[in-house]
């Protein structure tokens, strides 16, 4: 039996309305579903750095610190335990995201958002008062199961409420958010870092409970998207929300263009398995290499793990807490360029010049290192020298942070049809904390037997991943997102999966528009 027909409009439109005040406001109080995903990244690094916490729990790993400085600096960190605390939450995330899938398209996106703040939260408050390792995990599960929630449907809730000309400035709320988050993580680290009791690691922990709260308490007052008020068949509430999001009573064609999206949707009983029809090739493709590329950047290496490998090379405990924030700040500002440019250069240009950079910096990172180090791990380094490896990861930061870390929640948000939207975003995030949780379960092995040469491991995914994008991927910019189909349909690759009679396109002044 055939699928549902694709349904399109025309690619050039534009529908009426600006962005007004109600959107932006909900769309800031969507967004801070980062912070939860963000503080955890920076708060892990900077706690499996701090003596008083690996005394506690990682003792073997407290014993190599304190080694001779003539112990081989790649390997003091290699301990399966330490990185399973790490990763443990990223792989809880990835089997979240399936069930938050399902949450999601039923109960809408702000539920998933409500659930995945609170379930967030009592694992903040576990962590904190930890008395072992088995506690630890625990409470990083249940941190995982928030994320997976918050990730899945916040991107979406963003895309859909924001108008299509802003979509872009609006989504990257989200990964403002995150890099807020990691930012705080590091300044907290830093202050309770310097508490002479030893437990200021709980401080660290219990503070997530802070931005877990304010997710929590924000998605009890956020409204449904239009979208999925339409696909639980509230047509009327749909409507209205549209008039107040779009700030004008001249809705009615993107109403009926959402939907013919919505009946098209109905149609599918089983979206995971629509979503492997050729017709969605495109989308399905995006929706596994985007985060696979965004984890082999190499970032969240640098970010959850940035006080732990300044400190491996040579900088002493608070000299590495501090360089962990001058990348978080770069991270924050860096964000911003992409926020306000986004939808003006378009996804393309960013992802390319993103991806130049970040090659440079990284192989200047390990020629760098590799020079003082060798493949001996033993060495020290001057202020001005370390300085100069800070310099470069910060260029590299801020290369993805304009780049890959917005666009590839961005770009996965945009490009699916309603009736496979729900499982294309589940597929996305399952995707990247699958990988996250990979590569921070073999980081520091990897960084113990690969030595400097990570930095090139990193730094040739890059090029392969730029290289995909150059020819693989279209401009999504101010294209409504129930039109986007004809994007994929005028790509000289991707357009000979989608069939003609596949993709509907509605009559203009007598004639087709062009597809």
């Amino acid at each position: 039996m055939a699928g549902p027909v694709i349904v399109a409009t025309g690619v050039s439109k534009t529908y009426p309305g600006n962005m007004t005040l109600y959107v932006f406001l909900t769309c800031l109080v969507a967004a801070t579903g980062g912070l939860i995903f963000g503080y955890d990244i920076g708060i892990s690094g900077g706690v499996t750095a701090m003596r008083p916490f690996l005394h506690k729990f990682f003792p073997s790993v407290q014993r190599k610190m304190d080694a001779d400085k003539s112990v081989n600096q790649y390997c003091k960190f290699d301990s399966v335990k330490l990185t399973l605390f790490t990763s443990s939450l990223y792989l809880a995330a990835l089997i979240a995201s399936f069930f938050a899938s399902t949450v999601t398209r039923k109960f809408g996106r702000k539920i998933s958002m409500l659930f995945g703040g609170f379930v967030f939260l009592v694992g903040a408050a576990i962590n904190g008062f930890a008395q072992n390792v088995a506690m630890l995990i625990i409470g990083r599960v249940l941190l995982g199961i928030g994320v997976g929630f918050a990730n899945q449907s916040v991107p979406l809730y963003l895309s859909e409420m924001a108008p299509a000309k802003l979509r872009g400035m609006l989504n990257i709320g989200f990964q403002l958010m995150i890099t807020i988050g990691i930012l705080a993580a590091n300044l907290i680290n830093y202050g309770t870092s310097k508490i002479k009791s030893g437990e200021g690691w709980r401080i660290s922990l219990g503070l997530a409970g802070v931005p877990a709260l304010i997710i929590t308490i924000g998605a009890l007052f956020l409204p449904d998207t239009p979208n999925s008020l339409i696909e639980r068949g509230r047509d009327d509430a749909a409507k209205e929300m549209l008039r107040r999001i779009r700030g004008t009573s001249d809705i009615n064609e993107e109403y009926s263009d959402l939907v013919a999206a919505s009946e098209a949707s109905k149609s599918v009983e089983h979206p995971w398995r629509n979503i492997l029809q050729r017709k969605y090739r495109a989308q399905l493709v995006m929706a596994i290499l985007i985060p696979f590329f965004q984890q082999l950047t190499g970032i969240n290496v640098i970010m959850f793990y940035a006080p732990v490998l300044f400190k491996t090379i040579g900088f002493g405990d608070n000299a590495s807490l501090a360089s962990a924030v001058i990348t978080g700040l770069v991270n924050v500002i860096a964000t911003f360029a992409s926020i306000f440019s986004v939808d003006r250069v378009g996804r393309r240009f960013l992802f390319l010049e993103g991806g130049l950079q970040m090659l440079v910096a990284q192989i200047a990172v390990g020629t760098l290192i590799g020079i003082k180090f060798g493949t001996t791990g033993v060495g020290t380094i001057s202020k001005s020298y370390a300085d100069l490896v800070v310099a470069f990861i910060c260029i590299y930061v801020a290369a993805f942070a304009w780049s890959w870390g917005p666009l590839g929640w961005l770009v996965p948000s945009e490009i699916f049809p309603l009736e496979i939207r729900s499982a294309g975003q589940s597929i996305n995030v399952s995707v990247n904390m699958f990988f996250t949780f990979v590569i921070a379960q073999i980081f520091l092995t990897m960084l113990c037997h690969l030595k400097f040469g990570l930095f090139f491991f990193f730094a040739f995914w890059v090029v392969v991943m730029t290289i995909f994008i150059y020819f693989f991927l279209p401009e999504t910019k101010n294209v409504p997102i129930e039109e986007m189909v004809l994007v994929w349909k005028k790509h000289k690759f991707w357009g000979r999966f989608i069939a003609d009679e596949e993709v509907h396109i509605e009559m203009s002044n007598g004639k087709p528009t062009d597809a």
